[in-house]
């Protein structure tokens, strides 16, 4: 059994290296879920996440320790109708392909079934085909639903495309 425990402001500086570690920049080529080659700077920070986190007293920062390490972590916070926001999903880039994140996924979504939560939801930049495919085949649909990629906010990192938006996605628990 996989177990996720909540993360704290003194674990987020931590979980800010290995969001980046795992889509940003070169250490970020060691894994499958870069996006290194579309968007460059850092995906987000530890100031960033005591904001979001604070900003939502109901969001849930997960984190999956495996030897007495961090390898993982999730973002899950309340989309209302018995949704959940599943975002930043994240396994270190020299373990992916391992089974670390099927593990997190399934371990994230069984959280959201104890939350109460009926469905997860979450979105994808819609030129990842592979990570798009990844999630179908855990049971995510797209919606058909496409939302624009927030250009501009130099804080999430500088788009080196000019077509970037995202699908939406969802599954029912």
């Amino acid at each position: 059994m996989t177990t996720l425990t909540a993360a704290t402001n003194a674990d987020l500086p931590a979980i800010a290296a290995l969001v980046n570690s795992a889509y940003r920049g070169e250490s970020s080529r060691q894994g499958w879920t870069t996006e290194a080659d579309y968007i460059e700077g850092q995906r987000t920070d530890a100031a960033t996440l005591a904001r979001d986190l604070a900003a939502d007293p109901e969001a849930r920062l997960l984190m999956l320790h495996e030897a007495g390490e961090l390898v993982g972590s999730v973002w899950l916070e309340p989309a209302g109708e018995g949704a959940w926001y599943l975002g930043m999903l994240t396994v270190r880039p020299d373990l992916q392909a391992g089974g670390v994140g099927r593990r997190l996924l399934s371990a994230a979504e069984d959280w959201v079934r104890q939350a109460g939560g009926r469905r997860v939801r979450m979105t994808v930049i819609s030129i990842r085909d592979t990570l798009i495919a990844w999630y179908q085949r855990r049971g995510y649909l797209l919606t058909g639903e496409r939302r624009p990629f927030p250009y501009g906010i130099e804080d999430l990192g500088r788009p080196l495309r000019p077509d970037l938006e995202f699908v939406v996605m969802e599954k029912a628990l």
